[in-house]
């Protein structure tokens, strides 16, 4: 037998064509990595006003991330058809609480005789694999019959007492109120696309209908938004922050600039084990008037930025403002983008070296946060506050970067209050993630229609968020309470219905005496 041999070139061509797809791929997986680095770095910065073009970059880094991670998995999928074992896929467990639904698949020969021999087969073993799985979105509809008797003796007639109703005369459930107000504020689908989605199922319900849906939710959480409000100015320290929302002037066709305002208490990286909570307000714009009114009876540490309107709340001393260090940081970071200088790279690593601090002690209490940052910290801030002095005096006080470090320098003792309060964060970080969900949300839903259209957003991103921080699905907590709300829960027993209580298997609807 005869054997031709392949030519040397074709051989020679072929591993370059090898060594040039994996180069490619090697590119390629480089390209995502760097791309997710990218993108966890803009995540950890934050949102607010000052950040629209920040916004805007995570958008695009997320998009090009989507395709790259697309085409990889492909070009992975496909290779692995050609060399399944060199594919090692990583095994991840799906959640224990999902349901589960098992389909068991026979051979095909049957499971009592052997396709080869026709002898009887005895049980081995089995091999089990799981899969996300989804069913679409199903409406339904509940139809609730109560039954009538009559007494034989008397001819009394008796029949159940109808339930409460979510809407009166109305027909949507507790739970469909909840699904409303949920997609709006925190899937960010507003109401006529809602509207849109259930005609597509063949649900014809009008836009305004739903926008009644929501009022009826947000009335009947009145309740656990004023618990909140109450828990939350009982805390030793508060962070706080706002942001523009436009608000439809009624009858001149345009909006106004008002604004929402977020209070947080998040203690949970000193250590401690209050519950995590946030509570909104709507005002028609940024008076300062606003938070004095709001934290009239607040006492303790008051995480912000450098907003005028705080600063009467300074003044007694009752609170005392801690300032943020993001804040700084970023002042000094756009210099840097603009103009970079070796002092603006020396600022901003000597700011950095005071997070990776902070790293060391995230979760412990307070005592051993503030030693170790009076141990760690202390020393690098009084350099810092050298280089930034010496900065000043030759840099011209017009200059961008001189104003920069003229507003931290302005700030000092509140930027270094964190350092002897171990409670306090370095920065206010925890008030602008709470400020997240609406700067992502008004993109959907454009403006408040009216100033109680904005109180209502707030009171229900009060309750969503407050959920959202306990480790609780908004959905199946709004569905439950405000079913237990209207159908009569007793004052005295508001504190088992808060998020941090609050669990799918609480005790059922109680009805008031």
């Amino acid at each position: 037998m005869f054997r031709v041999s392949e030519p040397a070139s074709s051989s020679i061509d072929k591993d370059a064509r090898i060594a040039e797809l994996e180069a490619a791929l090697a590119a390629r997986d480089t390209l995502i990595d760097t791309l997710r680095h990218q993108l966890a770095q803009l995540r950890r910065m934050t949102f607010g006003q000052s950040s629209e073009k920040l916004a805007l970059q995570i958008e695009q880094l997320e998009l090009a991330l989507e395709e790259l991670e697309g085409e990889a998995e492909v070009a992975d999928s496909r290779t692995s058809e050609r060399a399944p074992a060199e594919r090692v896929s990583p095994v991840r467990a799906l959640p224990d609480h999902l349901p589960r639904a098992e389909r068991r698949i026979e051979p095909d020969a049957g499971s009592c005789t052997c396709p080869d021999c026709g002898g009887a087969l005895r049980p081995l073993g089995d091999d089990s694999d799981e899969q996300l799985d989804i069913a679409p979105v199903q409406w339904r509809v509940i139809r609730t019959v109560r039954p009538k008797y009559s007494c034989r003796a008397c001819d009394r007639i008796v029949q159940a007492p109808a339930p409460v109703k979510a809407i009166a005369r109305g027909k949507a459930s507790f739970a469909t109120l909840a699904h409303v107000v949920v997609h709006k504020f925190d899937h960010h689908l507003p109401l006529y696309r809602q509207a849109e989605m259930m005609a597509a199922q063949g649900i014809d319900i009008d836009r305004s209908t739903l926008a009644g849906w929501a009022g009826q939710a947000a009335h009947l959480l009145d309740p656990i938004v004023s618990r909140i409000r109450e828990e939350g100015l009982k805390a030793a320290k508060l962070h706080t922050d706002d942001t523009p929302v436009p608000m439809l002037v009624p009858g001149k066709g345009r909006t106004a600039q008002a604004r929402l305002w977020a209070y947080v208490v998040d203690d949970r990286a000193s250590g401690a084990a209050t519950p995590a909570l946030a509570w909104y307000r709507f005002t028609p714009d940024r008076s300062g008037i606003h938070p004095q009114s709001e934290l009239g009876s607040f006492t303790g540490l008051l995480q912000a930025d450098g907003y005028a309107g705080y600063d009467k709340l300074y003044q007694g001393n009752g609170i005392q403002e801690v300032a943020c260090w993001a804040h700084f940081r970023r002042k000094i970071f756009e210099c840097h983008q603009t103009s970079p200088t070796p002092l603006t790279t020396d600022l901003l690593d000597r700011i950095a070296g005071l997070y990776r601090i902070e790293e060391d002690v995230r979760g412990q209490p307070p005592d051993v946060r503030r030693r170790h940052r009076q141990e760690q910290a202390m020393p690098k801030i009084d350099a810092l506050r050298g280089v930034i002095d010496d900065a000043l005096r030759r840099l011209s006080p017009k200059s961008a970067m001189a104003k920069a470090l003229a507003y931290g320098r302005k700030r000092w003792d509140a930027l270094t209050r964190y350092i002897d309060e171990g409670m306090a964060e370095i920065d206010n970080n925890i008030a602008e993630r709470a400020i997240r969900a609406i700067a992502i949300g008004r993109k959907n839903w454009l403006f408040a229609g009216s100033k109680a259209g904005g109180e209502r957003a707030a009171a229900i991103y009060s309750v969503i968020e407050t959920a959202k921080l306990n480790g609780v699905e908004p959905q199946a907590y709004i569905a439950d309470v405000i079913e237990k709300i209207a159908s009569g829960w007793p004052a005295s027993r508001w504190d088992e219905l808060m998020p941090w209580n609050w669990t799918a298997q609480t005790a059922p609807v109680c009805m008031a005496a």
